[in-house]
């Protein structure tokens, strides 16, 4: 998809470097397991484009050691409807992915978006945009690998387009 507006306006830049994760358990398949590695509420308006970067990382520290995949990606829901983190989350960024071995140890997470804030999202309504992760591997057994704290940031630049 190919989106072109104009110029645009900066409207307000949001970030955070607080990371609530501390591990993501270690499933089978995907999606087992999603953890918030990041989260930022952003005031927003039907319109809106979010330019959204985010950036964690991860250490497997498995013993006996095996490799573990790790999915990550940028989701959103309204803050404001009642049902918070409860209600409806969307996904809104490619689905991304990497392995992270022993010999590897530490993994970057590492990703970005341009979302469209759409055109029935209720005024004065905030949003929340969370970097998700979870961890896979063949070999689970209980374990779990590491969310470094000091490593995340999310970020988000709100533009609002031109009249």
């Amino acid at each position: 998809m190919i989106t072109a507006l104009g110029p645009c306006t900066l409207a307000g830049l949001y970030a955070t470097d607080e990371v609530p994760a501390k591990t993501l358990p270690i499933g089978t398949g995907p999606g087992q397991g999603y953890r918030t590695l990041l989260r930022v509420v952003v005031p927003v308006a039907p319109g809106d484009v979010l330019e959204v970067t985010g950036r964690a990382r991860v250490t497997n520290d498995t013993a006996p050691p095996y490799t573990v995949g790790v999915g990550y990606h940028l989701w959103m829901y309204d803050c404001d409807n009642g049902k918070g983190s409860s209600g409806t989350w969307t996904l809104i960024s490619s689905l991304c992915g990497d392995n992270v071995t022993r010999d590897r140890h530490h993994m970057p997470v590492l990703t970005d978006t341009v979302y469209t804030v759409p055109a029935e999202w209720p005024a004065g309504h905030r949003m929340v945009v969370v970097l998700r992760g979870d961890a896979m591997s063949t070999a689970a057994d209980g374990q779990a690998i590491t969310v470094d704290q000091t490593y995340g940031q999310l970020t988000v630049r709100r533009w609002t387009p031109p009249a």
